[in-house]
């Protein structure tokens, strides 16, 4: 799947209520790499923060981490995607790091693979991630150790994989689909960080419970 990609890369950011992660995300984009903010139902000023700071915006209101990475999905242009949290978990400064496999044709879809600092991962998100990178690497052979959050990609590509979860299921749904479609699926390692606020998947038990089972039915 060897494509000549440009070096602008897109970078799709679902939000929800991330007003105050917004400036130190944004800010430490290196330099070249376009934001596009997914506002997905936000109440607190994320998205007219976004625009002040120079992202495009794109609103989202049918609610779903797949949902919002699908609608920036859809609105990216340039060959070379990537996506990350927005909560100020991941630093956008080693996204280089995670595309170079992508832009030089080792990789068709490279993941972030999550290296936390002491406190920055709740056990019960950590133990569930563990699980899942386990039936992943039994059930497609790919040797991953994460699920991350931090992505690079071809954007034609990935809209040709056809990823239908709009839900929680949706980054495991893409490397499943990868692995069927023969992708060459690597991570790469970058830093985890104390996030801003709380997570609206993982931060809590309910909503690693909600994401665990949505990635179950994935699975099944």
């Amino acid at each position: 799947m060897r494509v000549r990609f440009g070096d602008v890369p897109d970078v799709i950011l679902p939000v929800l209520d991330e007003v105050e992660a917004l400036p130190w995300v944004l800010g430490r984009l290196p330099s070249g790499y376009r934001p596009i903010v997914v506002d997905n139902g936000s109440t607190d000023g994320s998205a007219a923060m976004a625009q002040r700071l120079g992202a495009q915006v794109v609103a989202e209101p049918r609610r779903g981490f797949g949902a919002a990475c699908h609608a920036g999905l859809a609105a990216a242009t340039d060959p070379l995607v990537c996506f990350m949290d927005c909560d100020g978990s991941l630093d956008p400064s080693e996204l280089p790091r995670v595309v170079e496999p992508v832009r030089a044709g080792h990789a068709d879809l490279a993941l972030g693979e999550r290296r936390p600092e002491r406190g920055a991962w709740p056990l019960h998100a950590r133990l569930a991630n563990r699980f899942l990178a386990l039936e992943l690497r039994r059930r497609t052979g790919l040797q991953l150790h994460d699920l991350g959050p931090m992505r690079a990609a071809n954007r034609v590509a990935l809209l040709e994989l056809e990823i239908v979860d709009r839900r929680s299921g949706w980054p495991l749904e893409m490397v499943l689909l990868a692995a069927r479609a023969g992708w060459q699926v690597v991570d790469v390692p970058v830093g985890y960080r104390a996030r801003s606020g709380r997570s609206k998947v993982t931060g809590t038990f309910r909503g690693t419970v909600t994401a665990a089972r949505d990635m179950a039915a994935l699975l099944r």
